[in-house]
């Protein structure tokens, strides 16, 4: 009798452990995904600031302000939507505006010698590497639950509880938490 005691015990212990580890997986996931929402707000709130200080230095370049104001656009209506599509086109046209504006300004002494333009180009860069790093923490949490998930005992565990399978960026649109409002979205202004 003691024996057998001691062995439900024992398989009470690790499905505990077992169902401990998939919550805790999903709530990092579900934290992952929050992060990349704030990042992509920063960033939203940087282009404007970033094309207002540039233009008295750049005013030939006209063009790049319009593409700086579509992208910023762009990462407003993804961040404001959490959509995974919309969020990797947001962030490939940020990367192409970006692109193009670092040749302008490395072309450019006048520019280059602004320490404002430096500064708020090592923010924007900065948020993107964040954001990137943001994406990697949400397929690396995913990839773990996931593959828990999936392999035996977890596959049983997980059956038994109805954990399932987690999809890295669609995010629910139930959790309120996980979005990005349009107020949250509203940029501060910078006069200079």
């Amino acid at each position: 009798m003691f024996i057998f005691l001691a062995i439900i015990i024992i398989l009470a212990l690790v499905l505990m452990s077992f169902y401990n580890k998939f919550k805790t997986l999903q709530v990092r996931i579900k934290a992952s995904l929050q992060e990349i929402g704030n990042q992509l707000k920063r960033q939203a709130d940087l282009i404007p600031n970033l094309v207002d200080s540039v233009k008295g230095f750049m005013k030939h370049e006209k063009g790049i302000f319009d593409e700086l104001t579509s992208a910023r656009k762009m990462v407003e209506t993804a961040a404001s939507n959490n959509n995974p599509k919309l969020i990797d086109k947001a962030q490939e046209s940020v990367n192409k505006v970006l692109s193009s504006l670092r040749v302008v300004v490395e072309s450019n002494p006048e520019i280059q010698s602004s320490g404002l333009v430096n500064n708020l180009m090592d923010e924007l860069r900065d948020t993107a590497d964040k954001i990137m790093y943001a994406r990697r923490t949400l397929i690396d949490l995913t990839a773990d639950y996931n593959t828990s998930i999936a392999t035996i005992p977890g596959l049983w565990i997980a059956q038994l509880f109805g954990f399932k399978e987690e999809k890295g960026l669609s995010m629910p649109d139930s959790v309120s938490a996980t979005t990005v409002t349009s107020e949250d979205l509203k940029n501060p202004k910078v006069n200079l």
